[in-house]
């Protein structure tokens, strides 16, 4: 395909002298996975707290202010995890596009991250009623889901 021969050029990702250091050196990627990995325990951790909350699970606290710690926690994990997850793909983009769980990871992000904007767009820590905890399900089974491609990816 047109588009995935372009992504595939390296030099377009990354500066020339960044990318050699990332493929060659025996401690830049695990580095990188280390932060793919916090940042996937922030966006999942916080995420859960905020669900929970949706279900009923702690009523005394007030979502308001428990969305406005842990939202912006869930986005710093997610930031970490775009900014890892390009560099990782930047070192083998052939390779990872060619792989079937590496799509189906993005693919699942992708619906992950849209049925969060319909989640606020409709204002669903304001109703809480069933269609909000409909998306909260939805949304902790797509990120699972994506968790364990990405899991997969070094396997296929």
């Amino acid at each position: 395909m047109k588009w995935r021969r372009a992504v595939a050029e390296p030099s377009q990702a990354l500066p020339v002298v960044l990318l050699p250091a990332l493929a060659s050196s025996s401690w830049a990627y695990p580095a990188l996975e280390v932060v793919h990995l916090m940042g996937l325990a922030l966006l999942l951790g916080n995420l859960v707290l905020v669900e929970l909350r949706v279900w009923g699970a702690a009523r005394t606290l007030d979502i308001g202010a428990l969305s406005r710690l842990a939202l912006p926690l869930s986005l710093l994990g997610f930031g970490l995890m775009a900014l890892s997850g390009m560099l990782m793909f930047a070192t083998q983009p052939a390779e990872l596009l060619a792989n079937r769980f590496f799509v189906w990871k993005l693919g699942l992000v992708t619906l992950a991250g849209g049925n969060a904007v319909l989640f606020h767009l409709r204002g669903g820590l304001q109703r809480l009623d069933a269609l909000a905890r409909l998306q909260t399900v939805l949304s902790l089974g797509l990120w699972l889901a994506a968790l364990v491609c990405g899991r997969w990816i070094a396997y296929a």
